[in-house]
């Protein structure tokens, strides 16, 4: 991952000390993003070791993470040992297999095979892509099914979008052969090379693509429906004429901005943090820590979306498994977008690039991947003291911003994390683009989405996001609080009725860490220390404030809520492990689902004064407005992690007038 100005021709003296070109890299990091020669190293071991062919794919290389207290411990200078853990797929037989390379010292440490049926499969490739839509456009079934829909022409179908579907498990159980490897595909259609295929569905249709065997395994057709006809462009040129009262806005920072990068740690204001990025979860922090006077005090070790499920809400056959797992079968961090200068972000800008490997294993540059900058924030802190002539005090708020934006399919995602001169770190996903379509007849409706256009269904769905936090508030050793606030019982201790409480209540073992969100108990968690008090005597801490939504609707057993379990809890709490990396397990593409949270979060196993994981489950349940067509305006979700007695005082109070 390097650092780029949005134009080096044009950045300032002010970005010298940005620049990856400075005059001497930093020292390397054990918790450094991949290098192009690290995943050029890795490849050359697994092809020594016998284990790379002409159909190995590489659906995944990812940093093998230390450990916390090998990353704790490090210090500039120190020896540096790099292992990889790489997900290899046989493209002729199915079978995926895992390594760990220890690319430092040239060696294949440790590589099995993954048993298809029980443990899952590896993630979609981008060659897979094109193997669905290949396969489905030969076959005779769908070129009939598509004849009963009145497309025959050889343009109309060269036109079609066969869209590579994640299968889920309820394919592989229905087909009999849990171990295939299946994509399902849904169809839509287009007028032109450059039209908006999601306005046109093709209804009624789902089709199953061996993409080892390279044949359609099964069609559902449940009948034809008419296709809508019309289109959803809404490029400038397609919705009229623009605006013309909108007066420029200009942000500027002469002097440049005020956080510094050196090598990949990123500092401003008072806070601190490694900027990480890997194929799957996209952006990583690490070592999240706040300066407090002469000390340096963590927060947390490591933040990432680990994890988002879209599970739509549809009752017929066809559709009744859309069900996508972005980050676990779909690779959200190789699904980034390449940002620009004035429409993904504003202001002074600073990008960073990411490495990636590809299908192939070969290293591949995605630019300007996540974009680091800061923002005005409005007000932070003011008062009016009327007994002191109305004497006025106030401070203008700031927050760093650290974002990556990924298109999964028809959606984009945003994902901010924001920092704040107060202590809060803030997370926000704003979800875009183009809502997923299905064909109904003209005026008919559904119960299970909108009709945005005539005969063109959004149906209800749910986006879960799935944030991991790995504790590490003032300290590795930390307790998680639930706490409510409950009115007192009438009585000689509230004889006006009026008083209320916190109630606390620690999560104590494993088998109580699922909570579920109560905004009317104005519920929330607290990270707590035991082992470190302000000057109150009350251990230090930072709360998880939720905006909590409906959890996953599926029903219990259903094939969507097995395999994605961790939706069904706003909050699960789980002793950190290095082999605990995801919500939904390490390979959830055709998992039977079971896999992460649902087997960690049983027994006895003690959450006190201890390292914990927190992964905390958000997101909207989308009922879709005509308003949200022909694409969509940001939808926002997140959450906020506020310091509580951590400080012994506001913060903030140093800030200059």
């Amino acid at each position: 991952m390097t650092l780029r100005h949005p134009d080096p021709a044009a950045a300032g003296p002010h970005a010298s000390d940005l620049h990856a070109s400075g005059p001497r890299p930093p020292d390397p990091h054990p918790l450094d993003p991949l290098t192009a020669e690290e995943i050029t190293a890795a490849r050359r071991v697994l092809g020594e070791a016998g284990k790379v062919g002409t159909a190995t794919r590489f659906p995944l290389v990812l940093l093998d993470e230390p450990d916390r207290r090998t990353a704790a411990a490090h210090r500039a200078g120190d020896p540096v040992t790099r292992r990889l853990r790489v997900t290899l797929l046989d493209a002729a037989t199915g079978v995926t297999a895992e390594a760990v390379v220890d690319v430092t010292a040239g060696a294949l440490l440790s590589y099995r095979e993954l048993d298809a049926a029980s443990e899952g499969q590896a993630a979609i490739t981008f060659e897979e892509y094109g193997i669905v839509d290949e396969v489905v456009k030969a076959d005779p079934g769908w070129r009939k099914a598509m004849a009963e829909r009145g497309v025959t022409a050889p343009e109309a179908l060269a036109l079609a979008v066969c869209a590579p579907l994640s299968a889920g498990a309820l394919a592989a159980e229905t087909d009999g052969r849990p171990g295939r490897r299946l994509l399902r595909s849904l169809t839509w259609l287009r007028c032109t090379p450059d039209d908006s295929a999601w306005a046109h569905p093709v209804g009624g249709l789902a089709v199953d693509v061996d993409v080892v065997e390279r044949r359609v395994v099964r069609i559902t057709d449940t009948g034809p429906v008419p296709v809508p006809a019309e289109c959803g462009r809404y490029e400038a040129e397609f919705t009229g004429p623009a605006r013309t009262d909108l007066r420029p806005l200009e942000i500027t920072q002469p002097e440049g901005p005020s956080f510094t990068l050196d090598g990949h740690r990123l500092s401003w204001q008072n806070w601190s943090f490694r900027v990480d990025f890997n194929a799957r979860e996209g952006l990583v922090l690490h070592r999240i820590a706040y300066r407090d006077g002469d000390r340096e005090r963590s927060v947390l070790h490591r933040a990432s979306l680990a994890e988002m499920a879209v599970a739509y809400g549809e009752a017929e056959e066809s559709r009744n498994w859309v069900a996508f797992l972005d980050a676990g079968e779909y690779s959200l961090g190789r699904s980034t977008n390449a940002l620009r200068l004035g429409c993904d972000c504003l202001g002074e800008i600073r990008y960073l690039d990411a490495v990636l490997a590809d299908d192939l294993g070969a290293p591949r540059t995605l630019p300007n991947a996540v974009c680091v900058h800061e923002e005005d924030a409005g007000l932070l802190w003011k008062h009016t003291d009327s007994f002191h002539g109305d004497a006025v005090e106030s401070r203008r708020a700031r927050r760093l911003v650290v974002s990556f934006i990924a298109t999964v399919g028809n959606y984009d995602y945003g994902f901010y994390w924001y920092f704040h001169q107060d202590g809060s770190i803030g997370f926000e996903a704003k979800s875009t683009g183009i809502v997923q379509t299905a064909a109904v007849p003209p005026g008919a409706g559904s119960p299970h989405g909108t009709e945005v256009a005539p005969g063109l269904l959004a149906p209800y769905h749910q986006h879960l996001f799935c944030v991991r936090l790995d504790a590490a508030v003032d300290g590795p050793a930390n307790t998680v609080e639930e706490v409510d606030v409950v009115p007192l019982p009438a009585g000689p201790g509230n004889p006006a009725g009026n008083a209320f409480t916190a109630r606390t209540t620690p999560i104590t073992a494993a088998g109580d860490g699922g909570r579920l969100a109560d905004p009317a108990l104005g519920r929330r968690w607290q990270i707590t220390n035991p082992a470190a008090r302000n000057r109150m005597g009350r251990p230090v801490a930072y709360t998880l404030v939720p905006q909590p939504g409906p959890v996953l609707l599926a029903r219990p057993g259903s094939a969507v809520a097995r395999r994605m379990a961790y939706g069904t809890k706003h909050l699960w709490v789980t002793r950190h492990r290095t082999d605990r990396r995801y919500p939904a397990g390490d390979h959830p593409n055709q998992h039977p689902g079971g896999a992460g949270l649902p087997s960690w979060a049983v027994g006895d196993e003690s959450l006190e004064n201890t390292e914990l994981t927190l992964w905390h489950t958000f997101g909207p349940t989308h009922l879709p407005r005509p308003e949200e067509w022909p694409v969509m305006p940001v939808d926002h979700s997140g959450f906020t992690l506020r310091p509580t007695g951590f400080f012994d005082r506001n913060p903030a109070l140093d800030l200059p007038r």
